[in-house]
């Protein structure tokens, strides 16, 4: 459905610090930088951090959040202490999401500039 999602940041080194860090653990390659977008490719599509297009300060989106697959409960938990070592914040520790379909457990995060992502993956029954 999508070719590829993007978010801003203020800071393209240390957003790049940041989700080579989350996506790292997650088993993704380091991201490409253009020295104002990092991009990082996917089996289906692509995500990438950069400057606004427009030169405007980049601003989180209030009630957004991008999900990210992961293999298992390792890698989100992997995600997750990656996420808060490499400068972002906790917005949900890892675990079962009984909200969410099938036996999902996830963890959420905000990055250095305050978007939102979480990494889930489906747990055995």
């Amino acid at each position: 459905m999508f070719t590829h999602l993007m978010v801003g940041t203020n800071d393209p080194a240390k957003a790049k610090t940041f989700y080579d860090g989350v996506l790292g653990a997650l088993g993704y390659p380091p991201g490409f930088d253009t020295g104002t977008r990092i991009f990082y490719r996917g089996e289906h599509g692509a995500f990438g951090v950069g400057k606004p297009a427009d030169g405007n300060p980049a601003q989180h989106g209030n009630g957004g959040t991008i999900g990210f697959a992961a293999k298992d409960k390792a890698a989100v938990d992997a995600f997750h202490a990656a996420g808060v070592a490499h400068g972002g914040s906790d917005e949900g520790a890892p675990g079962h999401r009984p909200k969410a379909p099938g036996n999902a457990y996830g963890a959420y995060l905000r990055d250095p500039d305050g978007n939102k992502i979480c990494a889930f993956c489906q747990l055995p029954e």
